[in-house]
Parts: structure tokens; sequence; C-alpha cells
């Protein structure tokens, strides 16, 4: 039987050093390479210093540009069997290429977060008003919506937001597939009295994370500080800004510490991690990183959306501050309760995020479809009519630059 073929095409190359995007990534091909699939990974991205030693991973790298012919030939050699877009955007520049040379390829678009749902809530936060509809139909909801319905499948990453997407938005469920991000506990899991200080990490090309940091040293550390005077706040994070890094005050114990050499072992080595999200979407990588190493939380609604289940939480959430300060102080200080809250993240993990729960379930559903391919897309009327050539703006477009790039 000849080799199954899957392509992957990343608008970045995967960086799990960086981001749970990164790590997402990686888990995705895993799937694949497992089940014996011959994985290419593409990207029309610079091959950043921390991007995934391609030498120690057994897949092909090949790099491509955007708006170029020469991609059409190359896919058409190729025939994937598989085609995994990272992002919708990355579905927008290529989508349309490879369903021209390869239409027998089964597309998924990776989800990872809903970028027009984050994008909304920061800007509902930014505006003082509360979220709503006008906010969330968006240019980007229209984009992002419309690359969902031209692939086979979408993966979501989230438990709401794949709730959500039917709920809300009557997205049809044949073309949604659940898969989160795998997370199991860690090894050598330090105790209560081996840790100390607060921790946060996020990647600071996300707007989220640097809102979450300066909410941190202007609100609520401060607060925290003045109860524990001796404990320090580390914060660590890929891609830290000169904004970030001038609030670096060692004298009031706030440390902005740039990229954590390791993260999960820099996530163990502290008591409590705080992550006072005020926007975002997808599920938290950071919040996934902590259970794995038995570091309780406190968190907000939305950082621990698609996350806690049946009230379960590795800790605390909530988005009154104060409540916010003072349970943070009594994780802190009590290791009765600390440790109560370890143990509901090693039981949510083992319940909502370990692979074996997952992978079953996905390549019996995989297998399935496979084999109805054709009335899987005969179904997707909406989907059909925006892969319709007519439609396809983002197409001509590209097909203009092409042809201007060769004057």
């Amino acid at each position: 039987m000849e080799t199954p073929r899957l392509l992957f095409i990343g608008l970045v190359w995967p960086e799990p050093q960086s981001s749970a995007a990164g790590t997402r990534s990686l888990q995705l091909l895993s799937l694949f390479a497992a089940k014996g699939y011959a994985i290419t990974v593409a990207s029309a991205a610079q091959n950043r210093d921390f991007s995934i030693d391609w030498a120690a991973y057994p897949y092909t790298f090949h790099p491509i540009a955007v708006n170029d012919t020469a991609f059409d030939d190359w896919v058409k050699t190729l025939q994937p069997d598989v085609v995994i877009f990272d992002r919708f955007v990355t579905e927008e520049q290529f989508g349309w290429r490879v369903r021209e040379q390869c239409p027998q390829a089964f597309t998924l678009l990776d989800s990872q977060d809903l970028h027009f749902l984050r994008a909304a809530r920061q800007q509902a936060v930014k505006k003082q008003v509360p979220l709503s509809r006008s906010l969330l139909l968006s240019d980007t909801a229209k984009r992002e919506l419309a690359a969902f319905y031209r692939c086979d499948w979408v993966l979501v990453i989230s438990a709401f937001e794949y709730e959500w997407l039917q709920n809300e938005w009557q997205f049809p469920a044949a073309q949604l597939v659940y898969l989160p991000l795998f997370g199991e506990k860690g090894t050598s899991i330090p105790d209560f009295s081996s840790r100390a200080d607060f921790v946060f990490m996020g990647n600071f090309m996300h707007d989220p994370n640097t809102d979450a940091v300066l909410l941190l040293k202007e609100v609520l550390w401060p607060k925290i500080r003045r109860q524990l005077p001796h404990v320090q706040l580390r914060i660590y994070g890929a891609y830290s800004s000169e904004r970030i890094q001038q609030l670096h005050q060692p004298a009031q114990g706030f440390l902005c510490l740039g990229r954590a050499p390791e993260a999960l072992a820099t996530i163990a080595s502290a008591k409590v991690m705080l992550a006072p999200l005020r926007f975002g979407a997808g599920i938290k990588g950071k919040l996934l990183e902590a259970m794995q190493m038995g570091t309780p939380t406190v968190t907000t609604p939305i950082g621990a959306e698609g996350m806690h289940h049946d009230g379960q939480w590795n800790g605390i959430i909530t988005d009154d501050w104060d409540v916010f300060v003072a349970e943070a102080i009594h994780l802190y200080t009590n290791a009765l309760v600390w440790t109560a809250a370890q143990e509901q993240g090693f039981a949510l993990l083992q319940q909502q995020f370990s692979a074996a729960l997952h992978t079953d379930r996905f390549w019996s559903r995989w297998d399935l479809v496979r084999t109805q391919l054709e009335q899987h897309r005969e179904a997707n009327v909406v989907g059909q009519l925006l892969n319709h050539h007519t439609l396809q703006s983002t197409r001509y477009l590209s097909k203009w630059i092409s042809e201007k790039n060769k004057t």
C-alpha cells in the first residue's frame, strides 16, 4: 500500500518553546505520523532562531512563497492526501491553489483559537463596552468563517468554541472536530515547600499577554506585594517587547526575565501562576502546562474558558480583582488549599486533556468521513459556493500579484 502523504502549511515554522500554537502544530504532526503518514511541513516564513530543529524530526521541510505560481507545480507533484492549514490566513493564501492542483486532498483548518472572537473581546475591553454582535461580526469574522466553510474539517481546540460556533453561528457540526491540546501529568513534581514565587508566562507577540502583565504591574501585584513583601513575581515570555522589559523592577519583586530556558521546569519551580487575562480565545497553553506541573493558577473566566469542567479548576477563577488578590495570597500561603487545587488540576488533565481520550474518537470519525468524502462535500453547500471561482477575490488578487511580480 502506498504511503499516505500529509502537507502541513504554517504561517510560521513551529516554535513549541515560544507558544502553545507551536506545541499544537507538533501534536498534530505526531498524530498523523503515528498513523504512517509521510509528512511535509511548508511555510513562507523566515526560519527564526527558535523554530524547531529540522534535523530532529522525520519530516520534510520545504520553504514556499506567497503569490508564487511555483507552489502550484510543487504541490501538484507532491499530491498530498491530506492538507492542514494552521490558521485561516494560511488557508486564504494557499487553499485555492491546493484545491486547484489537488482536488481530492482532504483539507483541515486548525483554528487554534477563534481570531475574530479574540479581536472582538479585545475591542470590548479597549472601549469598555460589553461584547456585542456588532463587534463580533467584523471583517475578520467573515474571512475566518469563510475559510472554515471552504475546508472539509475545522479542528477546534476549545470545548467552548466548539459549542459556540454551532449555537451562535449555526456552523455545521459535520465540519467541526473538537481536538484540544493534549497534556499529561509531569514527572518529578516539586512539593509546596520546595517552591517559591508567583509566575506568569506568555508569548508577547500575543496582545492578551501584554495586557495581563500591565494589569499585574499597575493593579494586582502592588496589593499582593504589600502582604507578601519578600515574594517575587517572575514574568517570562518569548519576544518580550521594550515596553515589557521596562517594567522590570527587582526592588518591587517584579521581574521581567524574557524567554524561559525550559518552560515546564520554570513553571514547576513556582508556587502559583497568575493569569489575569481580560480577553483572548482558545485554550491557554500556560494554564495547561501549570496543570501538568502541579502549579495552581489564579485566572479569569476568559483564561479558564474551555478548560474547567463541572466546577473543577486547579485554583481560582475570578475577574473581581480584589478577590483575585485575596485568593492568590490564600493559595500561596495555605499548603492544604494549594494541594487540593493541585489535585484538581491533575484530575482535569486525566478527564479532559489526555491524548488517549481523543485520538481513538478522532480516527473513528476520520475513517468514516474519508470513505464518504463526496457525500460530505455535497452536504457543505456554503463551502461549495465559497469555493466557486467567481467568489474567490483572494484568488484573483493573488494571480494579479503573481503576474505583476513577473514584470
